[in-house]
């Protein structure tokens, strides 16, 4: 494999001394660009997603256009309950379906956990050729998402404002929710190994949905497996946990083997930093919603996040994922922000 031309990402997760951090965005590979809207017209989303060809054009998108430090292969969460057996429909602007529900531990039982380089091979495809185009330009990135997140919409079906189903397996059936639980982890586990197998450089853990759960319920039901998920895979490639809304977390997380953890807005720099501790590497957390502000207004916003942080184990990032009513150009003035930090 090429040596990196840009390795700062994978620096700041090392904790070595930068003089600006690395930027990127969740959700840069996607539907602010004139150039996906074309292809998003020509084919549909598990078309895009399982054409190694247009996923591979899709995630390099961002690294031409915008002139983020990593990229981040385009996929979805959702391909692991398609792996592992459930049907995923996906309408563009109204979010996924999977008509059917897990309920009982029967449909438990029936989930696939195996074979998922073979099932999700389009991904590690799309990877390979990503990679070569990359040509060392930037490091690539691998995801997926966290058991919690991905029980949220096996038994909810869709997404929800609550996700009050989910919540009630979980609390009426704790050891068959353990058992779900447990189940998409060992495949996650297997996929994300999978994915750094092809050539992504490290991987981030999208647990979207955690903020619905306490914190007891945090530490009961996503917690054990994110950290299942950052063990096995601390010896193959850097992992960041994002747990959206559960900076309370943030303790316990900074003493795990994960490399990062990303935050979201509602938390301050000075907080996350002091909840964190020296040993792990704070990425976020720019509200995706002021990318609308006037570009000086991002810049300065910018400037004044950086500074919050401190640049050593830091990783500029918005937190969560870009709108898509966002202009280019204002996404550009926020990498570019975190460029010229310190120049």
């Amino acid at each position: 494999m090429k040596a990196l031309q840009n390795d700062l990402i994978l620096k700041a997760l090392r904790g070595e001394d930068m003089k600006r951090p690395p930027v990127w965005m969740m959700r840069q590979a996607g539907r602010y660009l004139p150039d996906y809207i074309k292809l998003r017209e020509k084919y549909d989303f598990f078309t895009r997603v399982q054409t190694p060809e247009l996923a591979c054009e899709i995630t390099l998108q961002p690294v031409d256009q915008v002139g983020v430090d990593a990229a981040i292969i385009f996929s979805d969460i959702l391909v692991i309950p398609q792996a592992m057996g459930l049907t995923v429909l996906l309408e563009e602007n109204k979010g996924p379906l999977l008509p059917n529900v897990i309920k009982t531990e029967a449909d438990v039982d029936a989930l696939i956990t195996t074979g998922v380089e073979e099932s999700l091979g389009y991904v590690t495809k799309a990877i390979e050729m990503t990679v070569r185009e990359l040509n060392g330009r930037v490091p690539l990135i691998g995801f997926a998402g966290a058991p919690w997140t991905i029980l949220c919409y096996m038994v909810e079906g869709k997404g929800s404002k609550s996700f009050d189903k989910a919540k009630q397996f979980c609390f009426t059936q704790p050891a068959l929710a353990h058992k779900l639980l447990q189940k998409i982890t060992n495949i996650t586990i297997d996929y994300l190994k999978a994915q750094v197998k092809a050539g992504a450089d490290l991987v981030q853990v999208f647990d979207s949905w955690s903020s619905m759960l306490s914190p007891a319920d945090f530490k009961e039901i996503a917690q054990p497996y994110l950290f299942q998920i950052s063990d096995a895979l601390k010896d193959h490639a850097p992992v960041i946990l994002f747990p959206k809304g559960s900076w309370y977390a943030i303790p316990e997380i900074g003493r795990s083997s994960a490399a990062g953890i990303g935050i979201d807005w509602c938390i301050t720099p000075q907080m996350a930093r002091q909840m964190a501790g020296d040993h792990i590497t704070i990425q976020g957390n720019f509200d995706p919603a002021k990318l609308l502000a006037p570009i000086p207004q991002i810049k300065k916003e910018v400037k004044e996040m950086i500074d919050g942080f401190g640049v050593k184990r830091y990783i500029a990032n918005l937190g969560h994922g870009i709108t898509p009513n966002v202009p280019v150009d204002h996404a550009r003035a926020f990498v570019d922000a975190v460029k010229e930090y310190g120049a």
